[in-house]
């Protein structure tokens, strides 16, 4: 592999355009989707979006961009795919 390729395989982007439009690159693997949820993983972790109408307009599995549309309500990255987030984990810690 060339260098450059190396380098865009841990390039991870979110990219919201009105809520609409949803651009996401470095995904790795889309674990399961439907019209109100996407679980992706990224290279950066899971992340969960949550929304109205959702579907796929573009995947490129070759460099890891997926665009969707839809109303985007969420967007949260997670610790792993159970479904505890990242900030239920940080409150966790501090009320124990």
């Amino acid at each position: 592999m060339d260098k450059d390729h190396v380098l865009t395989n841990y390039n991870h982007s979110v990219t919201i355009t009105e809520r609409k439009n949803l651009v996401i690159t470095g995904v790795k693997k889309i674990e399961s989707f439907d019209d109100e949820e996407f679980l992706m993983e990224t290279n950066m972790g899971f992340i969960v979006i949550k929304g109205e109408a959702l579907e796929i307009i573009k995947l490129d599995t070759y460099q890891g961009n997926v665009s969707i549309k839809g109303t985007v309500n969420s967007l949260s990255y997670m610790e792993n795919k159970t479904g505890k987030t990242k900030e239920e984990g940080v409150f966790n810690k501090l009320f124990k």
